[in-house]
């Protein structure tokens, strides 16, 4: 099969050129992908996969991340090569947006916390339960994903957050969980866990600051709402 190249097209379907002219912020969503997949097939462009891709995920980049390496294939004319590409790049920016939460080791609201479990859990399509471990002056000590359910519900080992926190001296905790269909009000067993850990958690001189529930890209906070 002849693939179309990237040189072959009209001047002003050009990604890289545009880049090179306009800045790589100029570029749309497709013309991104496009340099991803860098040629197409003898009936389509780059850009026509990457506009087919797009439309796979509802032209939502959120959508897009969430797209396993299989399901990126599904696009015909779109191979395990270019799916893989394609998911790096994803990768790539969900590390970079992860390590800007944690170059703010402080946490002074909710605001803060989200920055580091957002993109460990926005884009995961069953739930995962994370713990934020903190010291008296709020900075984090360590973070982890304690535990990984099905689609519906994760379980929270309580036993096993409160070991954890004093193995790395955290006397205040930030848990946070994902649900995979975006809705982000709490469930009423994310409200009973919830109270459960505090009441334990208190016990043991440690406090719980917050519980987050993040539905793609947004959360709730459970302290912000006074629900804790």
């Amino acid at each position: 099969m002849q693939f179309k190249s990237i040189k072959n097209w009209q001047e002003d379907e050009r990604p890289r050129e545009k880049t090179l002219q306009k800045g790589i912020g100029s570029l749309t969503d497709a013309e991104l992908l496009a340099i991803l997949i860098s040629s197409g097939t003898r009936e389509k462009s780059a850009l026509d996969l990457a506009r087919e891709v797009l439309a796979q995920a509802h032209h939502h980049l959120n959508e897009l991340g969430r797209l396993s390496v299989k399901e990126l294939q599904q696009t015909k004319g779109i191979g395990e090569a270019r799916a893989i590409t394609i998911a790096a790049a994803l990768e790539l920016g969900r590390r970079r947006q992860q390590s800007a939460g944690l170059e703010r080791p402080v946490i002074s609201g909710s605001d803060d916390a989200a920055q580091i479990v957002l993109p460990l859990l926005q884009d995961l399509n069953h739930e995962a339960f994370c713990v934020l471990y903190l010291n008296q002056a709020n900075k984090v000590l360590r973070h982890e994903i304690i535990s990984n359910g099905g689609m519906t519900g994760t379980v929270a080992d309580i036993r096993l957050i409160l070991k954890n926190a004093l193995l790395h001296n955290s006397n205040q905790l930030i848990i946070a969980h994902n649900h995979p269909s975006g809705n982000r009000q709490p469930s009423s067993a994310d409200r009973q866990l919830t109270q459960k850990l505090k009441e334990a958690a208190a016990l043991m001189d440690i406090k719980l600051l917050d519980h987050l529930i993040i539905g793609g890209n947004e959360y709730l906070s459970m302290a912000d709402e006074g629900m804790i």
